[in-house]
């Protein structure tokens, strides 16, 4: 229950934090795109300097909840940020949920906990070793670079999708090595954490994964990218905590079936809350430069 509580209670910052970071990134110039001058620019921006302290705040009561339970268990619940998310937008925007955002939410609660009902996450008693640490490690980060690379091929709109999903790969992969941080420091001292490589990779994956989300988000709506976000870092989180830091799900044909079911209706959820009209869709400086619409092309 205290882990329960703790990644909702991240969950809750996170989603506060990134509406705060859209609206002052969508303001930013549109040539600081995938640049480091488009942090320093946000740097100056109060608005922005709140959002970045909330999400601290989410950040840790994250780690913290790593620290106490198995990734599998917390990444699920992280995913509720886009509810979060969606009830500051409403507020902003003065729109209602209607059935949509509602069934959005249904759909949300119902993925995150048939998976956890489901696959039962235990924590493994060996981690996996280094080969396929680091093979893992590797597809994760490789998948992110290859879609970075994509982005820069495609309009404005899909280019900021693409963006998120490789910012959401690099936070999951982020969370699992928080994860095998803590666990070290657990059995042989924080000091001794000095001397590892995985608390500097998780520094590195912060601040690739923040450049690529600040991009995200001056180069679209918030609709465009957060729902990508969501979507991508729990399953990149799963997949590396089943990968190597040997967390394990059951996998009897039911179990698999309400897993995939329960990851399926977890996606659909934050696709149609992510889509839903109380999500922020105003023009940005950098949009209305390239002549772009006010809400993506259907």
């Amino acid at each position: 229950m205290v882990v329960v509580l703790l990644a909702v209670g991240a969950a809750c910052c996170l989603g506060l934090g990134f509406v705060l970071q859209q609206h002052a990134a969508q303001r930013a110039p549109r040539a600081d795109l995938l640049r480091w001058r488009l942090l320093l620019d946000l740097l100056r921006m109060p608005e922005w300097l709140g959002g970045i302290g909330i999400m601290i705040v989410g950040l840790g009561l994250s780690a913290l909840a790593l620290s106490l339970g198995e990734v599998s268990l917390v990444e699920p619940l992280l995913t509720s940020n886009l509810v979060f998310a969606m009830a500051l937008a409403s507020l902003i925007s003065r729109q209602r949920l209607g059935r949509s955002g509602w069934g959005g939410v249904l759909l949300l609660g119902l993925g995150v906990t048939a998976f956890i009902l489901a696959g039962d996450p235990q924590g493994g008693r060996a981690v996996a070793g280094q080969l396929r640490h680091w093979l893992v490690l590797g597809i994760v980060a490789g998948l992110a670079l290859l879609l970075v690379s994509l982005a820069r091929r495609l309009p404005l709109f899909e280019e900021a999708t693409i963006l998120a999903l490789a910012a959401g790969l690099l936070y999951g992969l982020q969370d699992a090595l928080t994860r095998a941080s803590a666990s070290h420091a657990t059995s042989a001292g924080a000091f001794s954490l000095l001397h590892r490589w995985e608390p500097y990779t998780v520094v590195a994956l912060g601040v690739f994964g923040l450049l690529l989300m600040q991009s995200a988000f001056e180069a679209a709506p918030l609709r465009m990218s957060l729902p990508a976000l969501t979507a991508a870092q729990p399953l990149a989180g799963i997949a590396c905590a089943v990968g190597f830091l040997g967390d394990r799900l059951r996998v009897t044909p039911s179990a698999l079936a309400w897993e995939s079911a329960g990851l399926m209706a977890m996606v659909l959820g934050v696709v149609v809350i992510g889509r839903h009209p109380a999500m922020p869709a105003a023009c940005g400086p950098a949009d209305a430069r390239e002549g772009g619409p006010e809400d993506p092309p259907s």
